[in-house]
């Protein structure tokens, strides 16, 4: 007897969630979170929850990315010390089990994965193509990737959510994640989005491109992923690369053409990031969320 129509949208629903968490996670499985009564840094009615249990992270994430190839030291650290070229799936999914882990494990797994980030960034250390030396613990660079990720993972939710924020939760947000910043070695991280802005508006006179930027953003942009892959991947690019500031775009020579972002890119994106949503299944810290 054939399947029911119903039976076979939960099959292709259990094969997309598997095949997007395989992807992005490096296991098919959905990780379970820890107890609720378990000791942890943020509860489930948290702001920092609230952003990061949507699937909008994956525009945030890579429009961040985007972003920090325009410091001249922080890309000379990923350049010169990451295996993003030769291992790109295994550096998104250790960037997103850290997220996943200092936002909602409990406190002892959040502050070890918090000393191992350290331990990472005690041996990056070099200089950049000009002779600028730079270190991977030093509290100005370490300021400017907390920056971008904070306003890119809350910009993506803010415009890609499945759902709108609750007033006053952008704001808590930058406060939020700012407490792992200051972990990881940020000196006085923001706690608004306010002071978020000025924040990084501070750095602009620092920001500059070279080949090696342009390198890092050609294979941004065209990463070694399987055929399937690619497709869903570009709109996710768009949809990171629209979200950049103007001067950005043009610094790291990404064009936007008129009307293309509200009629053709958020469109799309907003289709696939539902797909993702509704294959992974309702994340765990919402149903948490709605328990508490």
């Amino acid at each position: 007897m054939a399947n029911s129509p119903a039976d076979a949208v939960s099959e292709l629903r259990d094969r997309l969630g598997r095949g997007v968490r395989a992807l992005l996670a490096g296991d098919p499985e959905p990780r379970a979170l820890p107890p609720l009564d378990d000791d942890r840094r943020f509860p489930p009615t948290s702001a920092i929850w609230a952003v990061h249990s949507d699937a909008a992270m994956l525009v945030g994430g890579l429009r961040a990315l985007l972003l920090q190839t325009l410091h001249p030291p922080t890309l000379a650290g990923v350049t010169q010390h990451s295996t993003y070229r030769t291992d790109p799936l295994g550096r998104l999914q250790r960037t997103g089990s850290f997220v996943g882990t200092t936002t909602f494990g409990s406190r002892a797994e959040a502050d070890q994965a918090v000393a191992v980030v350290r331990a990472v960034h005690e041996h990056i250390v070099g200089t950049t193509t000009t002779g600028t030396p730079y270190a991977a613990t030093d509290p100005h660079l370490l300021a400017w990737v907390h920056c971008t990720e904070a306003d890119s993972f809350l910009r993506a939710r803010m415009r890609y959510g499945a759902e709108p924020l609750a007033p006053g939760v952008a704001d808590r947000y930058v406060g939020e994640i700012g407490e792992i910043g200051a972990e990881l070695g940020v000196i006085d991280p923001p706690q608004s989005r306010q002071e978020l802005r000025v924040r990084l508006q501070s750095y602009r006179l620092e920001l500059a491109t070279s080949a090696d930027t342009h390198e890092t953003v050609r294979f941004l942009t065209f990463p070694p992923l399987s055929l399937g892959a690619r497709g869903p991947y570009g709109v996710v690019f768009a949809a990171a690369a629209s979200m950049l500031p103007g001067f950005a775009r043009r610094q790291l020579r990404l064009p936007l053409l008129p009307l293309a972002e509200p009629l053709a890119i958020r469109p799309a994106a907003t289709l696939l990031l539902r797909t993702i949503g509704w294959a992974l299944g309702e994340h765990p810290a919402r149903a948490a969320a709605q328990d508490a």
